[in-house]
Order: C-alpha cells, then sequence, then structure tokens
C-alpha cells in the first residue's frame, strides 16, 4: 500500500522487448533521465547526469509498449520504483525498475496519434451499438427516424 510511485520523463534507450509469459504479456525497455540546467557563465541549457531505469510493462500495457515505442522517442512513465541492491563476483550493484501503469509520448517535442488497441477476443454476449442519447429537436422523433449508430469500437478519436 505504501508503494513509491514516480513520474520520470526521458527517452527509450533501447528497442522494447516483449515476451508471452505464463502470467500474460511482459515488456521492458531502458529509459534516460537526463536533468537539464541552466548555465549561467555559457548563458545555455546544460545536459546534467543521466539516469537509467529499466521500465517494466504487463497485460495490455506490454503489448501497446512493444507496439508504439521506439529508440529515441521521448516518453512520460508513471509506476511503481524499485530499487535493488546485490553483490555479484565481489562487485556491488543497483538497479531502479519502474513497474509502470503508464506510458504515453511527451507531446512537448512531437504529436502522436492514439489508435484504440485491439481488445481480447470474448465469448460472451455480442458488442451492441451505442445508443442514440441525443434529445430530437421538436422531441417527436422516433428510434426509427434517428440516424443508424457506429459501434463503439469503430469510432476514431482525431
Amino acid at each position: 500500500m505504501n508503494e513509491t510511485m514516480v513520474c520520470a520523463v526521458g527517452r527509450v534507450a533501447t528497442q522494447p522487448v516483449y515476451r508471452e509469459m505464463a502470467s500474460g504479456p511482459s515488456a521492458r525497455f531502458r529509459l534516460a533521465v537526463t536533468a537539464r540546467y541552466w548555465d549561467r557563465e555559457k548563458n545555455l541549457w546544460t545536459d546534467g547526469h543521466t539516469n537509467f531505469f529499466t521500465v517494466w510493462a504487463n497485460r495490455q500495457l506490454a503489448t501497446n509498449t512493444a507496439a508504439s515505442l521506439t529508440v529515441g522517442e521521448p516518453v512520460i512513465v508513471q509506476g511503481r520504483l524499485k530499487v535493488r541492491t546485490d553483490v555479484r563476483e565481489g562487485q556491488s550493484w543497483t538497479s531502479a525498475d519502474i513497474d509502470a501503469v503508464s506510458i504515453g509520448h511527451d507531446l512537448a517535442w512531437g504529436t502522436s496519434a492514439f489508435r484504440r488497441g485491439g481488445r481480447p477476443e470474448t465469448t460472451t454476449a455480442p458488442t451492441q451499438s451505442e445508443p442514440n442519447w441525443e434529445t430530437p429537436p421538436n422531441g417527436s422523433a422516433t428510434a426509427a427516424d434517428a440516424p443508424p449508430q457506429q459501434p463503439a469500437e469503430a469510432a476514431v478519436l482525431t
């Protein structure tokens, strides 16, 4: 319950690796987060230290991550921070992982076109079209007079 949630803004450093696991899809990639600061002496922006995080995505987020991200793209990642330390062959190392809850392109650097991902196949009731919630202008039109509705899955966000 008391987890460390972080929001990291950086660039995709490695191509996402997608795997089908017994528990469902999983994807991971490295995120480079570089601090920038204003150097008064040089009168320009300067890059500071770069931190690298391994970002883990699961289930539908993993599928969408693998299909959407490529190296170098600016992204925003929100998730749970996991810091691990270990000693291997006499050397101590520390890794910082983010168990992602949300991943998206950073629109401060460009544009992105959203496409709704495919939904898993279900064997329950067939999908129904969205009902017409608009009130007719004169209040006397019947349902037969209403224009046909598109299924919700066919709607395109622009």
